[in-house]
């Protein structure tokens, strides 16, 4: 199953399912995380599918909005491929490096990314994980069974912010710069690992594969779900791989104008316009 979050002309989001022929049948939920809130989104969905005089919506009546526009929780990890772990000169972590972004950081697979201040701006290819039921403390099984599905996320940088102190969080927070989409896809559709290629005007500048995590979707789920309950709906990024702009000789980073592309074998592709308007206010 593949699940979208749309705008609709005239008519706001609608969450919505894949038909399998390049159209969406209309849920009745405001986006995907209104849906997952609902203990029987899965059979809801199916039931849907199956009704007559289904209100399909065709692919060019339609836009991605971001999948999950109301997350309550976006968790992202830091440092999860091995090889990125090693370009940027650190060991191996004993337990994964976390941070958190807000809800207002994300935007749908085809929007433009705007950003304001900041002049050295990169891209992290990444796999998102969807929560599809409440986790707390939970072991690595439960918390692989309550996935609701996967999607693609690219965790657009400040660097120049980032670097300002030791703590991440202000380069990577930045309002409406994190594509997420186009789609959730259920884990019932796709296998256990994943390939994760970014694109910078149409060249490859990563690719990896998921299979590499030092930590994986479960496990990462089952971590922070020690310290934090993770509801239905909520959003963790799984990590980047090698290849970011930072690590490359010389550093390599946006310019307005370039076409940031993230793909996922299985899953989609997300393809954003970054508009990149550099002067800011100074402290």
């Amino acid at each position: 199953m593949k699940l979208a979050t749309l705008r609709t002309a005239g008519q706001g989001t609608t969450a919505a399912i894949a038909t399998g022929a390049g159209a969406y049948l209309a849920l009745p939920a405001l986006d995907v995380g209104e849906l997952l809130a609902r203990p029987d989104w899965r059979e809801l969905a199916l039931e849907a599918a199956d009704a007559a005089g289904r209100t399909l919506l065709e692919a060019g009546d339609i836009e991605y909005a971001p999948l999950l526009p109301r997350a309550g929780k976006v968790i992202c990890c830091g440092l999860n491929y091995a090889d990125h772990i090693q370009e940027m000169g650190r060991e191996l972590p004993q337990y994964p490096t976390l941070f958190a972004k807000y809800a207002d950081t994300l935007v749908g697979a085809n929007d433009t990314i705007e950003v304001r201040g900041s002049d050295r701006v990169d891209w992290e290819a990444e796999l998102a994980v969807v929560v599809g039921s409440e986790l707390f403390r939970a072991d690595v099984e439960q918390a692989g069974a309550a996935i609701a599905g996967y999607t693609v996320a690219n965790d657009v940088s400040m660097r120049d912010w980032q670097n300002r102190t030791l703590q991440w969080f202000q380069g990577k927070a930045f309002d409406a710069t994190t594509p997420v989409g186009p789609v959730l896809v259920t884990p019932d559709e796709v296998g256990g690992t994943f390939d994760v290629v970014g694109y910078v005007n149409g060249d490859v500048v990563q690719k990896g594969n998921t299979g590499t995590l030092v930590f994986g979707p479960a496990k990462l789920l089952s971590y922070i779900s020690q310290f934090t309950i993770l509801r239905p709906g909520d959003l963790v990024l799984t990590g980047t791989p090698g290849g970011v702009g930072m690590g490359m000789t010389p550093p390599r980073f946006l310019n307005d104008g370039d076409v940031l592309t993230t793909e996922i074998t299985g899953i989609g592709r997300l393809e954003n316009v970054v508009r990149i308007s550099p002067t800011s206010t100074k402290e």
